[in-house]
């Protein structure tokens, strides 16, 4: 007999603990919700009722994002201007797609005396 197997969805504690094992993060709440900072500069949030994250994502990458996975990937009105995108917890794959995303995002915000001593962080392996 097969076991059926259970997706677990990340939520916003995986957020929390995937984002402050990153080097030099630190929380902070701003504007009533958890941030997550490398360095002081914001690469994460959890916005409103924690089901989603709000990531650093260069414009372009982000509308094609949006384009290509509008159920996993929004823009929120007044963040439309910046290079930020949500991420829907629920319609991430698994907590490596997070890891990803969340690493991804530090890379942006990190000055680069962090993204020397950490090369290879975030950045996908090639298969």
């Amino acid at each position: 007999m097969a076991l059926a197997t259970v997706r677990v969805m990340p939520d916003a504690e995986d957020v929390r603990r995937i984002a402050l094992s990153l080097p030099d993060t630190t929380e902070k709440i701003a504007w009533g919700m958890p941030t997550f900072r490398v360095a002081g500069k914001m690469f994460a949030t959890l916005p409103e009722d924690e089901t989603s994250t709000a990531v650093r994502c260069p414009k372009v990458e982000r509308d094609e994002l949006v384009l290509a996975e509008p159920g996993k990937f929004w823009i929120a009105e007044h963040e439309a201007g910046f290079a930020w995108v949500r991420v829907r917890l629920a319609a991430l794959e698994d907590e490596a797609e997070l890891s990803d995303i969340l690493a991804d995002s530090w890379r942006q915000a990190a000055p680069t005396r962090l993204l020397e001593s950490h090369p290879g962080l975030g950045i996908p392996a090639v298969e």
